[in-house]
């Protein structure tokens, strides 16, 4: 082992010694960026009034980022350089960095912060792990909880280059597993209200009437027979802001640990010149039963309303996700995600809803709910795009949104009044479910131009009704009054099915989070919808034989069905007998690069229902964050058990079980009996290993 490390000598997997300061190491990816011509950030020493910073002379104050104390300057492009050796010149400036976006993508910007995220060895001790700091001119900061040998480091002035950069040089160590600069991405509400107005809640029961079809609604006048939610049950919606005055979040223990990260105090009250998403979002999901306005799915509910820094960095989904966690949220609904095209999460961001969805509600788990997205696209794939305004994206495109497909989270596209795919839905097979909202054409919205990117091919009237909920008070807000009634896209579809798991864990307080989603998707209401999409030809509104819809997920929400459903589950830790079968292999080489994979088969005989699974699985390979392995049943049904987050390491000796792996919980209740499968995949070129065995354990 190199006792004695230079940093300018590293080489990089993939990446080539020009391209250092271009790519990003994100989720076990290289993502390439380019730099902005036209601006820059900095971060002061002290602080400086804006208008303080308007009389500087290194160019246009533009705005600021208050969570990551960044100020973003605007130059012309020839005098960006020598603004940023000016900035970097002054005494109250302590960091200087570009702007980069993501290539091809024009409207997503990326700001660097000081934080470095490192994954060691296991191997690694404190003595090394402070050498290889020192090296890079890193100061420790914190350890990341619930990932093991991992810690946050911050880039003092000594060090000789910027994060981006000192990330490709660690990754070459053997040491390091994983290490990933903190951005910050601006964050996009699924939602600009572009629909007529309609005065009427259809979405939670209707009779029929013009643009509605019947039971396109969710059933919920039949769950409130049941409940219509107590306040132990407390669901926290993240947003833009939220107005609290409003009578509709008024009433005895309605608002919990309200927050505001955007302005670091607990009222997260909105700015003069903001619509508040989250006030909308918020008066579908629990809108109290007042008599007077609207009323939301699970109106008895406790409402923790959360307002975003704004930006999606580390840091800031860890405070939100730690927030929720410590003041007792039951549901957190987030229908937003990253103004970015493709978007995988960080190590850190993973852990953090993985945390939430395992260890919160005192270890049964948080319920996390993201929005599938409003581009008309693949929350996980491949178009190959043309026609774009101004070609903001074209040819060959691959989506990824990071959040939706998160194991731990319900991904929730958006069904019309009509029961048909809304026009804008993202679609994939990560969809769990779906629910119902407004009908528009697709697009793209990126915050910090302020542009909508849509694609003619399908501009024009999309029949359905829109969404009627909270807006904030008076003349501000979407419309003049107190109420909106055109709020849609997976915005208000997911807030919807945040209400019916309110319900769901009304009904039934022991139900661990993976728990209520299996209930949601088992008693979801399979809608078809056989038209081509208007957009892209392509059909996606029926079922496979796993009862899966690319379009609808596993269906319409049903809160009805549900919340019975709930009722009827008594939770047992009693887990009889152990079945384990073996496979031991003669390194079975895993194909380089190959969406197909391999697949090793155990066969079991024993046909008692599966009350527990372990998989334990031995795998060597050069570079292990290349993979994703998957279990699939003998009904097809497919789980997630590794994603690409393994890094650098190069030998694989885990298990996985259902404290660990909340995604296998969805296998319970199977018969043991038939052929199950361990998929492995590699996604990326250069590198290869082989599996050497794996072991199937059955608590029957």
């Amino acid at each position: 082992m190199n006792n004695h490390l230079n940093s300018s000598n590293f080489p990089t997997k993939g990446v080539h010694q020009s391209s250092l300061g271009l790519i990003l190491q994100r989720g076990g990816e290289e993502l390439c960026l380019e730099k902005v011509s036209d601006r820059f950030s900095i971060r002061l020493v002290g602080e400086l009034s804006r208008q303080e910073l308007s009389l500087v002379g290194w160019g246009s104050w533009h705005r600021r980022i208050p969570n990551a104390k960044l100020e973003v300057f605007v130059t012309e492009p020839n005098q960006l350089e020598t603004a940023m050796s000016q900035a970097r010149s002054s005494e109250d400036v302590a960091f200087v960095s570009h702007v980069y976006r993501m290539q091809n993508y024009p409207g997503t910007y990326v700001y660097l912060t000081d934080q470095i995220t490192i994954q060691f060895a296991s191997q690694v001790n404190g003595s090394r792990i402070n050498t290889i700091a020192a090296t890079f001119g890193l100061v420790f900061d914190k350890a990341v909880a619930s990932v093991a040998n991992t810690c946050v480091f911050l880039v003092s002035k000594q060090a000789r280059e910027n994060p981006i950069k000192i990330a490709n040089h660690l990754m070459v160590l053997p040491e390091v597993v994983a290490a990933e600069p903190n951005i910050l991405i601006q964050q996009e509400s699924h939602y600009r209200p572009r629909d007529t107005l309609y005065n009427q809640q259809w979405y939670l029961h209707h009779n029929g009437g013009r643009d509605l079809t019947q039971l396109s609604h969710i059933s919920v006048e039949q769950a409130w027979d049941i409940t219509r939610g107590v306040r132990s049950v407390v669901v926290a919606v993240v947003d833009d802001s939220f107005d609290l005055h409003h009578p509709d979040f008024q009433g005895q223990g309605k608002i919990v640990a309200p927050r505001d990260l955007k302005e670091n105090d607990f009222l997260p009250l909105p700015g003069e010149r903001e619509t508040s998403h989250g006030t909308a979002c918020a008066g579908i999901a629990v809108a109290e039963e007042n008599g007077q306005g609207v009323v939301g799915v699970a109106p008895g509910c406790a409402f923790m309303p959360i307002r975003t820094t704004g930006f999606l960095d580390d840091e800031s989904i860890e405070e939100i996700f730690e927030w929720a966690i410590q003041k007792g949220a039951s549901i957190i609904s987030c229908s937003w995600g990253a103004s970015a095209v493709y978007f995988p999460l960080s190590l850190r961001q993973r852990a953090a809803i993985t945390r939430a969805a395992t260890q919160g509600r005192n270890g049964k788990g948080c319920v996390i709910l993201f929005a599938a997205g409003n581009a008309n696209r693949p929350i996980n794939g491949n178009i190959y795009e043309r026609n774009w305004l101004e070609d903001v994206v074209k040819g060959n495109t691959y989506w990824l949104s990071g959040f939706a497909v998160h194991p731990d989270t319900i991904a929730v596209a958006a069904s019309t009044s009509l029961n048909k795919k809304a026009a804008y839905s993202n679609w994939g097979a990560n969809i769990s479910v779906c629910a119902p909202s407004n009908n528009a054409p697709p697009g793209m919205w990126f915050p910090e131009t302020g542009f909508i990117y849509t694609q003619p091919a399908i501009s024009g009237y999309q029949p359905g009704r829109g969404m009627f909920t909270t807006d904030q008070l008076g003349t501000a807000g979407y419309n003049f009054g107190d109420f909106v009634s055109n709020f849609g896209g997976t915005s208000s579809a997911t807030p919807v099915v945040a209400g019916v798991a309110a319900l769901i864990l009304s009904a039934n307080p022991d139900l661990t989070a993976s728990q209520v989603k299996g209930i949601l998707e088992e008693t979801a209401d399979k809608i078809v919808d056989f038209d081509p999409d208007p957009q892209l030809g392509m059909r996606g509104g029926t079922y496979d034989k796993n009862g899966h819809s690319q379009w609808f997920g596993y269906g319409k929400v049903n809160a009805k069905a549900a919340v019975a459903a709930a009722q009827k589950i008594r939770v047992s830790d009693s887990v009889v007998t152990r079945y384990i079968a073996r496979k031991n292999l003669n390194l079975l080489e895993i194909p380089d690069n190959n969406p197909q994979g391999i697949k090793s088969a155990i066969v079991i005989e024993e046909s008692s229902l599966v009350k527990d699974i372990q998989v334990k699985v031995h795998i060597s390979h050069e570079f292990l964050g290349d993979l994703e392995i998957y279990l699939i049943a003998p009904n097809n049904q497919q789980v997630l058990l590794q994603s690409r987050t393994l890094g650098r390491r190069t030998d694989l000796q885990i298990t996985y079980n259902m404290p660990s792996q909340s995604m296998v919980e969805k296998l319970l209740s199977l018969k043991a009996n038939g052929r199950w499968l361990l998929w492995i995949i590699d996604h990326a070129p250069q590198d290869v290993g082989r599996l050497h065995s794996w072991e199937l354990i059955l608590g029957v």
